[in-house]
Parts: structure tokens; C-alpha cells; sequence
């Protein structure tokens, strides 16, 4: 975790045993366990530059998630603006990349801009979850056993 003066970043790391292309476009996909659209109450989402994301996850109450795509250069990288309840409204960004490394790519997903809150730090947390779920979707059915 990297801090500023009302702000802070997280970064996440997995090494994933399968194509930048195919963990880029399973990242864009709502219905792979792991990405963030896949928890979703309901879900609307143009993957392409400018556009738009909105999804809700009720628990207890609903809690919208919305933004933008800023960047989209496939395989290698997704950047997108972030809004929740836990960025107190203000945008935030998202950038994921994948880095072929032989047989496996190594995805990042950077957080920053977020409030030095504890909403703002639930975001470790959850992107730790989602990143974990996410690339137990490539392991093998060998592997799993």
C-alpha cells in the first residue's frame, strides 16, 4: 500500500497459467468468477474507451459501482475510473495489466486514488478476494484435485 496526503493505492499481483489474451478478455467477462461484474445484483457495461460500467451488489443495501474505460489495449492493459459508496463519490482508478512471462502472464491490478478511509482500505481486501478467485479459474481440474 502506497499513501498520500487523502490518498491511497494498492497493488495486486498473480501469476496465471494461461495467454494475456485469454486472462484479458475472461477480466471482461461478467459471467468468470473473480472479476468484478461477476458478484453483481445487475450489471450494465460497454468494455470499450469511454465506455461505461454500472453494476450493484445488494448486501443489506445496494451498493452501485460506476465509471468509465479510460484505456483498453488487448492483451496488455484496462485502465478505468472507479466509483463506489467506499470512494466517498470521488473517482478513483483502475489499472490491470497483463505481462506474458513464458507459460504464464502476470496480471497487476493497481487501485489508486483512493480515500484514506476505511471504506477506502476495504478496497484491499476485496481486490485480494476477487484476484484470488479470479485465477482459480485457470487452474487446471488436475491441479485442483
Amino acid at each position: 500500500m502506497r499513501t498520500s496526503t487523502n490518498s491511497i493505492e494498492f497493488k495486486f499481483e498473480r501469476t496465471i497459467t494461461a495467454s494475456p489474451e485469454e486472462i484479458y478478455d475472461a477480466w471482461l467477462n461478467p459471467a468468470v468468477p473473480g472479476t468484478p461484474w461477476n458478484k453483481a445484483d445487475k450489471v450494465i457495461m460497454d468494455p470499450k474507451v469511454d465506455g461505461l460500467f454500472w453494476f450493484v451488489v445488494v448486501v443489506g443495501y445496494p451498493h452501485s459501482h460506476y465509471g468509465r474505460f479510460t484505456w483498453m489495449d488487448r492483451p496488455g492493459r484496462i485502465q478505468l475510473t472507479w466509483m463506489s459508496p467506499n470512494t466517498m463519490g470521488q473517482e478513483s482508478a483502475v489499472i490491470v495489466t497483463f505481462e506474458k512471462k513464458g507459460e504464464e502472464t502476470l496480471m497487476t491490478l493497481v487501485h489508486s486514488g483512493l480515500p484514506d478511509t476505511e471504506g477506502g482500505r476495504e478496497h484491499e481486501e476485496g481486490w485480494n478476494y476477487f484476484m484470488d478467485l479470479f485465477a482459480e479459474q485457470f487452474v487446471n481440474d488436475t491441479e485442483k484435485k
